[in-house]
């Protein structure tokens, strides 16, 4: 490969957002790791569960990439990581194709699932793509309307970690209805972070986020009601479901939670980008220890 090839390469992992990826791996970890504590689980369908999990995730970060360059909400004055179309990296076709490609893929990586665990799956698919792109694109973008936070909870909890399940088991149980919900509320943390910090700057132009329209206290509030709420759920699967003490494993994580609270409470700016970081690792730490302590 050419040096041009190598930068144009990693121009496309940069658009991808790597650390932003580990929301794909965690709803199909605990999703699977049910599974198997079921006697259900299997290795190949949870393999292209967790890539067509991927592709959704990197097409969506190539639409947001674009339409938000687009919308003008990757002004100079943004506090978070340059985005590649923005800063000229990719030209607009070539993110239009990136994100054809990337979700064609997924597509026809998911009739796999398809023809192993029926035609529902298709639907939860296109259902997906379609989220994905209408986050920040199409006539109503849900990250435009204040239901950017919303479609991250449904999806990455209830679709991402029971899907995860269903596609492996054909079917459901009440024990990952209930996992899903700490896999979503913490996920979507990473949103409420991103969107926390770029309020001022979402509110110029015209992006109504829920942090925009939450303001900064009530948006604080919200952040540390999903922490609540995801903490709670290992003690209401020890009385219901799992009477073992091996469950509250997630536990471990609770002093990086405090110390993100805190964060949030004392940062601005550009200084939450550690946050940020900080709780995307805190939501696939939380999601393995929950896991293990679902298959131990």
């Amino acid at each position: 490969m050419t040096s041009n090839s190598i930068s144009k390469f990693r121009v496309w992992i940069i658009a991808s957002r790597p650390k932003t990826l580990l929301a794909a791996f965690v709803p199909v970890v605990v999703g699977s790791s049910i599974a198997y504590h079921d006697g259900k689980f299997k290795f190949d369908i949870a393999l292209v569960t967790l890539l067509c999990a991927i592709m959704i995730q990197i097409g969506t970060n190539f639409v947001n990439d674009l339409y938000d360059f687009i919308k003008g909400a990757d002004g100079e004055k943004r506090s978070g990581p340059e985005r590649v179309v923005s800063s000229g990296s990719l030209s607009i076709k070539e993110m239009e194709k990136g994100i054809l490609f990337i979700f064609s893929f997924c597509f026809v990586l998911g009739f796999y699932l398809v023809s192993v665990s029926g035609w529902i799956i298709l639907l939860i698919g296109i259902i997906s793509i379609i989220a994905g792109i209408a986050y920040t694109a199409g006539p109503f973008p849900l990250a435009y309307n204040g239901l950017g936070d919303i479609g991250s909870f449904i999806f990455f909890g209830f679709v991402g970690t029971m899907g995860a399940y269903y596609v492996q088991t054909k079917g459901l149980s009440e024990l990952v209805f209930w996992s899903s919900i700490p896999v979503g509320a913490l996920i979507t943390n990473i949103l409420v972070v991103n969107n926390y910090r770029d309020r001022s700057e979402d509110k110029l132009i015209g992006k109504n986020t829920l942090a925009v329209i939450l303001g900064e206290k009530y948006t604080r509030i919200q952040y540390v009601l999903l922490m609540l709420f995801s903490y709670g759920i290992p003690v209401f699967i020890y009385l219901t479901f799992k009477n073992d003490i091996i469950i509250f494993l997630p536990f471990l994580s609770l002093p990086l939670a405090i110390k993100l609270i805190k964060m949030i409470y004392s940062l601005r700016g550009s200084e939450l980008n550690k946050t940020l970081e900080l709780t995307a690792k805190l939501s696939a730490l939380y999601g393995f220890l929950f896991a293990l302590g679902i298959l131990a």
